[in-house]
């Protein structure tokens, strides 16, 4: 595809999946605050891989699509796994031991820069100075929405006193996803089923899950809330099986860079049920904040990308 000018984002196949992956990814926010609620971080992310791992390899088999990999796609499949299922969901849980999901969604809207980053460096997709100002006026939209919620919150925002590492842990789990990102959009991953290619890097994942969690935290705990399982399956089926061959074939058809747009929308969610349901209050500084945001991913979104 050397030269050629990728589609852009306003079309119903682009616009639908964008819309409903970060309107679905939003609503998670609020329901991870439940997983680590008394409960190792680590087994509640194997929990919700557990189940969603064999529910996507079930996807697969009913769109009839082929699950025998060939050897380098089995090692493909083992970075994404590690890198999305594993590397990028036990930094954020671990994350939210120590800052508030809405610190760690709003980091998340920075995904874009790392994704078009790495998509120049491993996939030669090549962004327009267009999608680079959108960025940088998305950025500080986010960077104010960060500013007031450290403001608002410098005692509640530090859970488990120390916000530095909370920070450091979401920022790790951002690279780790756009790692995930990038790598399985090469040649060898264009080459898979995108549902295949998941379903096995869903499984290598929750099995590293289950090794972390056993040396860190010890025997698994059952936990006998009924709210806790709905959240897992919730998070499971809905927040994994149904969002990530959406999102992931949004990063072959529009590119890595543009894709990680949807987290300004899952950013937007996020805080709308923090209003209806944490009692979150609006300045002008996070209405200013949000607008920026919002500004800078209508710029990117309407820029081409050269691969």
């Amino acid at each position: 595809m050397s030269g050629t000018t990728a589609p852009t984002m306003l079309r119903p196949a682009v616009i639908i999946p964008f819309l409903l992956t970060g309107t679905i990814w939003g609503s998670t926010w609020l329901v991870i605050t439940g997983q680590i609620d008394g409960v190792p971080a680590a087994w509640s992310v194997f929990y919700r891989f557990l189940l969603a791992t064999p529910a996507l390899f079930l996807v697969a088999f009913l769109m009839k699509r082929r699950l025998k990999l060939t050897g380098p796609e089995h090692r493909l499949a083992v970075l994404v796994g590690i890198f999305q299922f594993s590397g990028n969901f036990l930094f954020v849980y671990h994350a939210e031991l120590y800052v508030t999901s809405g610190i760690v969604a709003m980091m998340f809207g920075l995904l874009m820069v790392p994704n078009a980053l790495f998509g120049r460096l491993f996939l030669g997709e090549q962004t327009q100075g267009q999608f680079w100002l959108g960025s940088v006026i998305a950025i500080a939209g986010v960077s104010l929405l960060l500013v007031h919620e450290w403001r608002a919150n410098p005692d509640a925002g530090v859970i488990g006193g120390n916000v530095l590492l909370g920070i450091a842990l979401a920022a790790l789990g951002i690279l780790a996803a756009s790692v995930a990102n990038v790598i399985q959009a090469n040649p060898t991953g264009r080459a898979v089923p995108m549902v295949s290619l998941l379903a096995w890097a869903m499984l290598y994942g929750t099995i590293f899950d289950f090794g972390f969690a056993l040396l860190t935290a010890g025997p698994p705990p059952f936990p006998t809330n009924s709210q806790y399982w709905m959240g897992i399956v919730y998070l499971a089926l809905i927040g994994s099986v149904v969002t990530f061959p959406l999102h992931y074939n949004l990063v072959r058809e529009i590119g890595a860079g543009r894709t990680a747009y949807n987290s300004i929308l899952t950013i937007s969610v996020a805080m709308l049920l923090s209003t209806l349901f944490e009692g979150y209050q609006w300045t002008v500084l996070t209405i200013g904040g949000m607008v920026l945001a919002v500004i800078g991913m209508i710029i990117a979104l309407r820029s081409r990308q050269r691969r």
